[in-house]
């Protein structure tokens, strides 16, 4: 599988144009910064690592087809006080280069533990974003002893499954890699993003770089996220903070945050107004104030949970 020297692309030339793609959007992260490869059994991870050396660990999944740099908005706060793991998916888009397939939510798990194995982490703060959200909170659940506080950020499935029009949607989207079917599922997908000549410009972007990596990367499998059960929210014994905006096309903010109250009331849930599932980008303050707050412990922010 991973013989050719360009694996996991789909040739040298497009391994060039791809990575050109990212170093250039990688001359926006701040520094100073580390960024680092280790060897798992799944394929080498790559990271990036700041923030003070005695901080706290703060480890940051990116969503499906995103990489560390979707954390952009963030990072430079989040790493005020906070030794911060942008992480980019061994199997996915970005510097990574996976060496197994991943099959099963479980591989995600054995994946998270040995990359935290090889960085010393022994406690660690997890965040995740969409995708990387739904990874996080299967890894608590089964390595709760691990993980200080989880941050569920706009979770893929985990809460509710995605409704019949978003899964008719993606379906469309990903059968047909054109542009304008790429651009028309983005600009629905993020209603809120696209009120602004700024993250518009942003949107735009990802779509240039989601097709690009499209032609560029090998076809990968695909595993489905899993919307968690009665039994697995009562079963977490980590801290957990979901965030969520109110026009996220994924699943209703208001439906998910009343499935928590019922099944997993320890849960503080809060929902971002004016926002949808691209909540690093439209409302990366929001964002830092209620993560950075439930980390550190005051949650003042977060108590008043709409009804």
């Amino acid at each position: 599988m991973a013989s050719a020297a360009h694996h996991p692309f789909r040739s040298p030339e497009a391994k060039q144009a791809y990575l050109r793609f990212y170093d250039d959007l990688a001359e926006q992260w701040p520094t100073p910064s580390e960024a680092r490869v280790i060897d798992t059994t799944f394929g080498e991870t790559f990271i990036r690592i700041q923030g003070p050396a005695d901080g706290a660990a703060l480890v940051l999944l990116p969503g499906d087809t995103e990489t560390s740099l979707s954390w952009l908005p963030v990072i430079e706060a989040f790493s005020q006080s906070y030794r911060t793991y942008a992480i980019d998916h061994v199997y996915d888009n970005g510097r990574s280069i996976y060496k197994r397939e991943m099959t099963r939510p479980r591989d995600f798990i054995d994946w998270l533990d040995e990359v935290f194995d090889l960085l010393g982490l022994v406690r660690l703060n997890l965040v995740g974003y969409s995708y990387g959200a739904w990874q996080s909170a299967l890894y608590a659940l089964a390595h709760p002893g691990r993980v200080e506080k989880l941050v569920l950020l706009a979770p893929s499935s985990t809460v509710l499954s995605p409704g019949p029009v978003m899964l008719a949607r993606a379906i469309l989207y990903h059968f047909l890699p054109y542009r304008f079917v790429a651009r028309n599922y983005f600009h629905w997908y993020g209603p809120d993003a696209v009120k602004n000549d700024r993250t518009r410009k942003r949107v735009d972007k990802m779509v240039e770089e989601d097709l690009l990596a499209r032609r560029c990367f090998k076809k990968r499998k695909f595993v489905f996220p899993t919307r968690l059960t009665d039994a697995n929210w009562r079963a977490l014994q980590v801290p957990t903070l979901f965030l969520v905006g109110e026009n996220d096309r994924t699943y209703s903010a208001q439906r998910a945050v009343r499935r928590l109250r019922q099944v997993a009331p320890a849960v503080k849930a809060k929902i971002a107004p004016s926002t949808d599932h691209y909540i690093l980008l439209v409302n990366p303050d929001w964002v830092v104030h209620n993560t950075l707050g439930f980390l550190q412990g005051s949650g003042k922010s977060l108590q008043d949970r709409p009804q």
